[in-house]
């Protein structure tokens, strides 16, 4: 009878003890910067195989910068030239969602850089074995007087 007793108690506490347990942290997204996207032997669970990329590639998202960002007039007065650093996701869809200036220039130009992403077109989604996977993107949006931007002209690094 005590035994029967016991075995009742093992299993009446298990559930509880199982709601006490804590939960196991969420995943944060991987931020991919440019330039340190490797192929590994044994690449973790959640990082991508294939890096997103920007249809046309770096030379194509300068021209589209070049056209879309509206120099504010208050950086322009300053004199401020730079780029505003932005973070956002690249949905397993493609588009950029989520964005966030993770280094200032000024606000106007702040601004400037999350409108003009939110007119970026898709991009081609990262890929874990084959399939779309959202993966965090930091991009430099440039200000600069018109005469300084230039596109840098060099080799595609994505097909």
């Amino acid at each position: 009878m005590k035994h029967l007793f016991f075995l009742l108690l093992l299993v009446a506490s298990g559930p509880l003890a199982l709601a006490q347990q804590p939960a196991p942290p969420t995943k944060q997204p991987i931020e991919l910067k440019a330039g340190r996207m490797q192929a590994q032997a044994r690449p973790a669970a959640n990082r991508p195989d294939v890096a997103p990329q920007y249809v046309g590639g770096a030379q194509a998202m300068g021209a589209f910068f070049q056209e879309n960002i509206k120099y504010p007039e208050a950086a322009r007065v300053k004199g401020l030239t730079g780029n505003v650093e932005v973070t956002a996701t690249v949905g397993a869809d493609g588009r950029l969602s989520n964005p966030v200036v993770a280094k200032s220039l000024s606000p106007e130009c702040d601004a400037e850089a999350l409108r003009v992403l939110a007119l970026m077109p898709a991009w081609k989604p990262a890929t874990r074995k084959g399939e779309p996977v959202p993966v965090q993107v930091r991009l430099p949006v440039p200000f600069a007087n018109g005469s300084i931007l230039q596109v840098e002209q060099g080799k595609t690094k994505f097909e």
